[in-house]
């Protein structure tokens, strides 16, 4: 199972709607969910993004959960895939 970690921004819309915004999160869950990707943590940030958001599961669920967000008009996110130790070493065990 595939860790991704979103760095997301709220859109104009989405901070206009800022109240509405721990809903939100808890319809992504569910939405995600349903797709079968498990949310590990929405965190509310400050600094250069409003928010982090670690997921787990499949390459094409955290896509479709990730166009499916974004089709909505309140955040623009830039995800990263991520490693454990065990996933980093078997990757570096590979390199000649």
């Amino acid at each position: 199972m595939a860790t991704f970690v979103s760095l997301i921004n709220f859109t104009d819309q989405g901070i206009r709607n800022i109240k509405e915004s721990p809903n939100r999160a808890e319809a992504f869950t569910g939405m995600a969910s349903k797709l079968g990707l498990k949310v590990k943590s929405i965190l509310w940030t400050t600094g250069n993004y409003d928010l982090v958001v670690v997921t787990e599961g499949s390459d094409e669920a955290a896509m479709a959960a990730l166009l499916t967000t974004g089709s909505l008009g309140n955040v623009r996110s830039q995800t990263l895939r991520a490693y454990s130790s065990t996933e980093i070493q078997k990757i570096i065990s590979l390199m000649p």
